[in-house]
């Protein structure tokens, strides 16, 4: 059994365009249940605390196109009421955790990058020999994380988040601060990809990130992975 820490973005506006934006809701859910089901301690925390604003995009009007994921958390009292009192990320204490995940949406893109206790939470869980885990733009969650040699926490390591390619097809490219894989790469990351849109994870040591929401089930198969190798060392 190990404790999960799932950290979600509080930015709920897509820069100057106005739209609403916030965390992808299945890019939560779906790891939450396989987690849980799994017999983990997950807590739900957000960059400010409080109530998390999620990409209404994420969530389908008709209840039967939505992820199963989804809907079970949407109907669930108990997950219901921790999304809407999350702690905030800098009122966490990184030794009570074995794992972070860091589910994506744009609001990640101005919140997650530049967050100083988000990159504290992250540096010190990798420095245990902890796992992290992102999905889609999730992995800007990373860019302010630092081992302990003062290095990224990405260097050296293979990983994947939306592309530049995805970012141009979905229109965003001169909405979002700045381009996920191009800072990723700055970093020293070995960037790995698939096609644009097509589902890709990829673990690494203890890093484990998947490109885009179609890749969120085998990234969250992963994190049970290596969850399971790890506390039964």
């Amino acid at each position: 059994m190990a404790r999960v820490a799932i950290i979600l973005t509080s930015h709920g506006t897509l820069g100057e365009s106005g739209k609403a934006t916030g965390f992808y809701f299945d890019e939560m859910a779906t790891p939450y249940w396989a987690l849980k089901d799994a017999g983990h301690i997950v807590t739900l925390a957000s960059i400010q605390g409080g109530k998390p604003p999620f990409d209404p995009g994420s969530i389908k009007d008709n209840p039967d196109d939505r992820p199963a994921a989804v809907q079970r958390f949407l109907t669930s009292d108990d997950a219901m009421a921790e999304l809407d009192t999350t702690p905030a990320v800098a009122d966490l204490d990184p030794g009570n955790f074995d794992a972070v995940f860091l589910p994506g949406g744009h609001g990640t893109m101005f919140d997650f990058a530049d967050n100083a206790e988000l990159g504290a939470l992250v540096g010190t869980i990798y420095d245990n020999d902890g796992i992290i885990g992102a999905v889609c733009h999730g992995p800007a969650g990373l860019l302010s994380a630092r081992r302990a040699d003062g290095q990224p926490v990405v260097a050296g390591h293979k990983v994947n988040a939306f592309t530049d390619a995805e970012e141009a097809a979905v229109g965003l490219t001169e909405t979002v601060p700045f381009l996920l894989e191009t800072a990723l790469r700055e970093q020293g990351a070995a960037f790995e990809k698939a096609d644009t849109f097509n589902a890709h994870a990829v673990r690494d040591r203890q890093l484990i990130t998947g490109q885009n929401p179609a890749s969120v089930a085998a990234v969250a198969d992963l994190m049970l992975e290596a969850l399971a190798s790890r506390v039964t060392r």
